[in-house]
């Protein structure tokens, strides 16, 4: 291989080190924080971002309209963008285990089309509304939580096949 090719290869990915490719995995990187790099990947279609001590996630993730799978799980996050919610692209799953998270934007009432939600091993106290919203979902896992009780408009999941709810403080389910 010439040299000057080698120079311009390692030149290329030192600018963009991975190629454009729909799917990108920087699972267990140590990251800290998300490289900017990865906002400007409009064609990007699964982003896992898993086990990298995340405390936030910057709203540029909103740019990523062709996502379908995201994973930001066993991170550090107590809260989510609101530009998650523009995501209609969402379809196959979520996955937001094992963070600290209280609470989601209502934004993600959006995700109309979301099939798959893990909010699993975290710190919600109630379910949050806007999943309720989520009509398209088969399988919401939200075991290990301080959950009491179920909201009355969980109802309204009607495609829901597996609901996952152990570890919590449920006293009762719907009535």
């Amino acid at each position: 291989m010439p040299l000057g090719f080698k120079r311009f290869v390692l030149r290329y990915y030192r600018v963009m080190p991975y190629p454009s490719l729909p799917h990108l995995s920087l699972w267990k990187q140590r990251l800290g924080r998300v490289p900017e790099w990865v906002w400007e990947r409009s064609e990007l279609e699964t982003l896992v971002l898993a086990d990298n001590n995340l405390s936030e996630v910057s709203g540029q993730i909103g740019s990523l309209k062709r996502l379908r799978m995201l994973d930001l799980g066993h991170n550090e996050l107590t809260s989510v963008p609101d530009s998650l919610g523009g995501l209609a692209g969402l379809t196959d799953f979520l996955y937001l285990h094992d963070n600290r998270l209280t609470a989601l934007p209502s934004s993600l009432a959006r995700l109309t089309k979301l099939r798959y939600l893990n909010i699993g091993e975290n710190a919600f106290e109630v379910l949050p509304e806007c999943i309720s919203d989520m009509v398209s979902l088969i399988e919401l896992r939200a075991s290990g939580n301080r959950l009491a009780s179920l909201p009355d408009s969980i109802e309204r999941l009607a495609r829901l096949r597996e609901l996952h709810l152990r570890n919590n403080k449920l006293t009762s389910l719907l009535e």
